[in-house]
């Protein structure tokens, strides 16, 4: 599967698919390329979404650095390399606080929990996001003003810490685009 994506996509694009499920249900799904600062493949993330239900995100990382890393949905449709600050800040439209346990709320792109890179330096995880939208037209759509990116982080986020949670580094970066 991961071979095939990679050849349908190529370097660094993303790919977008609409499916009919069983009961003729549209489900969004678009995925795309995570890349390291040198250009080298780090991953994937991909999120899909059915009518009614929140988005899923499902990331798998490769040759990553073994232990816990943040991943967070940043505001802008950049990843410039070497340190991916073209991102910008975390996606938070909702202008919210950072971490899933910080009692003011959390912002759009925050994720739940830590994604585990074990020690065959892979690791992957699936979240529910319903913080996000992948209709281009809902104010918390991930595509709006351009687009977001998608970032892995050095270090775990420690969930409550304003405005990063202590994340460490940017080491990884997907743009995401319609």
């Amino acid at each position: 599967m991961r071979l095939r994506w990679m050849t349908v996509c190529g370097l660094g694009v993303g790919l977008a698919l609409t499916s009919v499920g069983a009961a003729g249900t549209m489900a969004r799904k678009y995925a795309y390329e995570l890349l390291d600062s040198y250009g080298n493949d780090s991953g994937w993330v991909a999120f899909t979404q059915k009518p009614g239900e929140p988005v899923k995100m499902h990331i798998e990382l490769e040759a990553g650095r073994v232990g816990d890393h943040a991943v967070h949905i940043h505001e802008n449709a950049v990843c410039d390399a070497p340190d991916f600050k073209g991102a910008g800040g975390h996606f938070n439209p909702d202008k919210k606080r950072h971490g899933w346990d910080n009692p003011m709320g959390h912002h759009n792109g925050d994720l739940p929990k830590n994604v585990t890179v074990g020690e065959d330096h892979t690791g992957e995880a699936t979240f529910e996001m319903p913080a996000i939208s992948l209709d281009p037209n809902a104010p918390n759509s991930i595509f709006a003003n351009g687009g977001t990116s998608v970032v892995v982080h050095a270090k775990a986020d420690d969930m409550k810490t304003d405005p990063t949670g202590n994340a460490g580094n940017r080491i990884a970066c997907a743009v995401v685009k319609r």
